[in-house]
């Protein structure tokens, strides 16, 4: 099939997903429990997401499947989303590979409608495994119609793998967690800051890699920025998930309330204060804003995966960048403020796109937006923008030339499934 035949059914799909909107955040607000605004939201953003791949024909058409013709894809999808799981889909699609899709067992009725849009576009070329993710991953390293694994998840579930990887020679793209960085200097907008604080943040209850996960404020202008971020935290609408309105709804994930809990606990006892939130009513985490936090606190270390935001004072540009870099996850970071911004931006940026390292690198980043809102820097992502990470955010294992290498930075998933033709 050509490039242009690819390309048709994916703008079908496009027009599909915009048809049966309603549908699909009905069934996001169901199973995931994501606001409808969130849902709504990313629906519109696939639509538009997708016509990108025309952007890009020219780097794809005579590109071939990583395994040959008729060789297929497994792709294991996270659960915090719906829409935009498409794009992933799509674009390992795309340059001629077939794709078996395992999506999240917290959405059986957002994968079964899911399939029901792609059967009739994409027939057997898209499938839909109905299986259990362990038996999923294990059937796909022994298949030999499968050149590679697609993997969005937690990193400790998939590095147990890499002798596996390792023995069989298949291709592992691993996109993961991030426990990003939100730098406010001094001279920041202020009001740029906060609104784009509020909106990554706070998007489908904080359950996003790319949410603000660590936010460091300067000194000078601490006081001032918390107040106002605390005081339309407040204003934020809690509760169902169906009503319009909501702002926040509840997490999804058992799990990651268990480590809410945590989190916060071990921020109090080591000192934090929590300026407005703090409540959990069973997976309902009430926006919280925390005060004077430190680096050793569970919530400095651990992704946190919901509502809360852990934030401390810098002094100094070399402090914030020293305290940044130390961590394991280096997915994004976002910077505010003039020139010492800029320097600081610079400093976190890593490579513009995934290359061999000699081991998982820590403290750079794989996207750095410099006074620019989340949706700007993410624009296009996996289509006409490479994503991903350093440290165990993302990576990638491939046999090269006979000998096993690891990548890192941001990634294309239709190059890193194809070859040059």
């Amino acid at each position: 099939m050509s490039f242009d035949r690819r390309l048709q059914k994916i703008l079908d799909l496009s027009q599909t997903l915009r048809k049966n909107k309603d549908k699909i955040v009905d069934l996001a607000v169901r199973d995931l429990h994501f606001t409808v605004k969130d849902s709504a939201n990313e629906v519109n953003l696939a639509v538009d997401r997708l016509p990108m791949f025309e952007l890009v024909k020219d780097s794809l058409k005579e590109r071939r499947p990583l395994g040959g013709l008729g060789s297929r894809v497994s792709l294991v999808l996270s659960y915090n989303g719906s829409a935009w799981l498409n794009t992933a889909i799509t674009s390992i699609y795309a340059v001629g590979n077939k794709v078996t899709v395992k999506f999240s067992s917290k959405a059986p009725h957002v994968m079964a409608f899911t399939e029901s849009m792609y059967e009739p576009i994409f027939g057997g070329d898209v499938s839909f495994y109905k299986g259990d993710g362990k038996r999923f991953l294990e059937e796909s390293l022994r298949s030999p119609e499968v050149s590679a694994v697609v993997f969005f998840g937690f990193d400790g579930n998939i590095r147990p793998y890499q002798p596996i990887f390792e023995k069989t020679g298949k291709k592992l793209v691993f996109e993961g967690p991030g426990q990003d960085p939100f730098i406010v200097f001094q001279d920041a907008d202020l009001g740029l800051a906060l609104e784009d604080l509020m909106t990554s943040k706070f998007a489908y209850a904080g359950q996003t890699c790319t949410a603000p996960k660590r936010i460091f404020i300067h000194q000078s202008i601490y006081e001032e920025f918390l107040a106002r971020f605390a005081e339309r935290v407040k204003h934020l609408v809690v509760g169902d998930p169906a009503d319009a309105k909501t702002d926040v709804s509840a997490v999804a994930s058992d799990l990651a309330v268990r480590r809410l809990r945590s989190q916060l606990k071990d921020a109090l006892h080591k000192g934090a204060e929590i300026l407005t939130g703090g409540s959990i009513e069973g997976n309902l985490i009430w926006p919280t804003v925390i005060k004077n936090c430190t680096d050793d606190m569970l919530g400095m270390k651990e992704e946190v995966f919901g509502p809360v935001a852990f934030t401390s004072s810098f002094l100094t540009d070399e402090e914030v960048i020293a305290r940044a870099r130390n961590h394991k996850y280096g997915l994004r970071a976002a910077v505010h403020g003039g020139k010492q911004a800029q320097e600081a931006a610079a400093a976190l940026r890593g490579e513009p796109y995934c290359h061999p390292v000699p081991d998982y690198t820590f403290g750079r980043f794989g996207t750095v937006s410099c006074n620019e809102p989340r949706s700007t820097s993410w624009k296009g992502a996996f289509i006409v923008k490479a994503v991903g990470g350093y440290g165990y955010s993302g990576w990638i294992w491939e046999k090269s030339e006979g000998r096993f290498q690891i990548k890192q930075g941001p990634k294309l998933l239709s190059l890193e499934t194809s070859v040059a033709a």
